[in-house]
């Protein structure tokens, strides 16, 4: 690594040198040589189905787990998938049957232990998104694209450029070098199920950025309060719940936020969108004049319970898991920068009518496989409405765009499954107001990251995390992680009821790893960048996991069905 960086750097002095571009970005070989011209299928023509969907629920010992109820639930519109019933049994076709996630079935021992804790530490801390001048390095290699990035050989790309600075004010909002903000603003929220907890490989991160209409007041300028505001407005809209705001008068705005007939200082934006009660709720500033239809905007602009504005954009950080005073946290390498972006919006009935279609195509055609629409410059496309697009670490550890192939990854989870709301999972479990900042903050500006958070509740009143242990036994889909259960539940497989009383009042208790563990992972997953290997799996693990089928019958049982529970969105 050492060796490629010097020359490199030498390449980059003997350019500036000859008067060329002295401030042309590292452009590894590895990541240039990476055709994603194609869109050739090598491994796996239904990668959108991820890997846990192949997990073995029962035991062999009589014993039935339950990681299906995270994703596969009785849904609630504008949701039409309702799936709850994925988990009574493997719902695959003869092509699906078969597991084509080879690495789980590899044992990494020895190409894990040959990397020195170390070692693993120093590559995780390296920042692969920005430069030492600050620069975004992805950002300045797209201004001028290799040819094998180039989808439609128009000498441009044409997808999103990163744009973010991760760089932080004290309210969540990313500001660039120049001072100015960039829209995207970070939040802090419960990690979803399973997967996505730090103890099972992965810290991450979320942002959300509006259309610039909704950052603008009405005479088309920036406004950090008319942005604050609407982007409550949202979250009310999202969670179809009240929202404690920061008191603002709302005669400034001419909206009643509040909804108690007055035009006063709130504190809340009350969620009271009843159309067929003729309730309903607004914006304010430019986005407000385009929504009432006193100005003309090339964005549609309706709002519903549940649906983001068009337009609309989430950035994602899949990273690294740094040690910092003996304390798993947040590491600056990332392994992955996932984009998407609302582009056109689908009323109720739309949705409805493209998940039925899919249900007759399923029906009909049982055999048939899923056609992705897009490219790896375009991202590829949902149904509903949603643009999807990956970068990931290159075998040197520079991100480059995802193939076709390593893309199609993102869209199952994020079109199909009755757990999501709007194609997404994360905003709807944005922390209240209760927590820092309102719940507006970047993950790097907490000392404490995760700790000291109270374990989320459903609806019905039962933790949620306690649930999932109870139903599924263990603190991932595979089962493979035995350092939460060796903590959580006894030799017979009951929990222990003191830990779970720990978690309840602190999450980190349970999804936060040990630093051995943390950096074990660290290095499991660092193999599989060195072997550039993610079409045939991109879960860390040591050994070859056995909680999970190479092949199973069509239709064949979960062992669910008897006690199958069903899960309720958070309070």
């Amino acid at each position: 690594m050492r060796t490629i960086y010097l020359l490199t750097l030498f390449t980059l002095l003997f350019a500036a040198c000859d008067g060329t571009d002295e401030s042309a970005p590292f452009l590894s070989e590895q990541n240039t040589s990476v055709d994603l011209r194609s869109k050739r299928v090598v491994q796996n023509d239904t990668s959108y189905i991820p890997s846990q969907c192949y997990t073995k629920t029962e035991d062999g010992q009589d014993g039935v787990h339950n990681p299906c109820m995270n994703c596969h639930v009785n849904s609630k519109r504008p949701n039409y998938v309702d799936d709850v019933a994925l988990q009574e049994s493997y719902s695959f076709n003869e092509y699906t049957k078969t597991n084509r996630y080879t690495n789980l079935f590899k044992d990494r021992s020895k190409a894990v232990d040959a990397i020195s804790d170390e070692n693993i530490l120093a590559y995780v801390r390296e920042d692969n998104y920005k430069d030492s001048s600050d620069r975004i390095t992805l950002a300045e290699q797209l201004k001028s694209p290799p040819e094998t990035w180039d989808y439609n050989a128009n000498g441009s790309w044409d997808g999103y450029t990163p744009d973010c600075h991760f760089d932080f004010d004290t309210e969540g909002f990313d500001k660039a070098p120049d001072g100015d903000y960039t829209g995207w603003r970070a939040f802090g929220y419960y990690p979803f199920l399973g997967t996505f907890w730090p103890t099972n490989g992965s810290t991450d991160d979320v942002l959300i950025r509006l259309p610039k209409i909704f950052q603008e007041d009405e005479h088309g300028d920036f406004d950090i309060e008319v942005y604050k505001i609407n982007l409550a407005v949202v979250e009310a809209m999202i969670k179809e719940t009240d929202i404690t705001i920061e008191a603002t008068d709302e005669s400034i705005w001419s909206v009643d936020l509040d909804k108690d007939g007055q035009l006063t200082t709130t504190t809340q934006v009350t969620y009271a969108w009843e159309p067929l009660k003729e309730r309903y709720m607004s914006y304010v500033g430019k986005a407000k004049m385009i929504y009432d239809g006193e100005l003309e905007s090339n964005l549609y602009l309706p709002m519903a319970a549940g649906l983001y504005p068009e337009g609309t954009e989430f950035l994602h950080t899949v990273r690294y898991i740094d040690i910092k005073n003996g304390d798993p946290t947040m590491a600056s390498r990332m392994k992955e920068l996932r984009y998407a972006k609302k582009e056109s919006w689908n009323s109720y009935p739309q949705i409805q009518n493209a998940v039925l279609a899919e249900v007759k195509e399923k029906n009909d055609f049982p055999e048939r496989l899923r056609s992705i629409i897009g490219d790896v410059e375009a991202g590829l496309k949902t149904s509903y409405g949603w643009v999807y697009q990956g970068f990931i670490e290159d075998k040197e550890g520079y991100l480059r765009p995802q193939t076709y192939e390593e893309s199609m990854y993102c869209i199952g989870c994020h079109s199909t499954i009755g757990a999501i709301v709007d194609s997404t999972f994360v905003f709807a479990r944005k922390f209240d107001h209760d927590e820092k900042q309102m719940g507006w903050y970047h993950w790097t500006q907490s000392e404490k990251g995760l700790q000291d958070i109270k374990e989320p509740r459903l609806a019905d009143g039962r933790y949620e995390y306690a649930f999932y242990l109870e139903q599924n036994h263990a603190g991932d889909e595979f089962r493979d992680n035995t350092e939460v259960m060796e903590k959580f539940f006894d030799e017979s497989g009951v929990l222990k009821q003191d830990e779970v009383n720990t978690l309840h009042g602190d999450i980190s208790h349970l999804i936060i790893p040990s630093a051995a563990r943390a950096i074990t992972l660290n290095k499991a997953y660092k193999v599989i960048v060195e072997e550039q290997s993610y079409i045939y799996g991109r879960d860390a693990h040591v050994r070859p996991i056995s909680n999970v089928h190479a092949e199973v019958e069509i239709d064949q049982s979960t062992g669910i069905s008897a006690n199958r529970m069903e899960r309720y969105p958070l309070q």
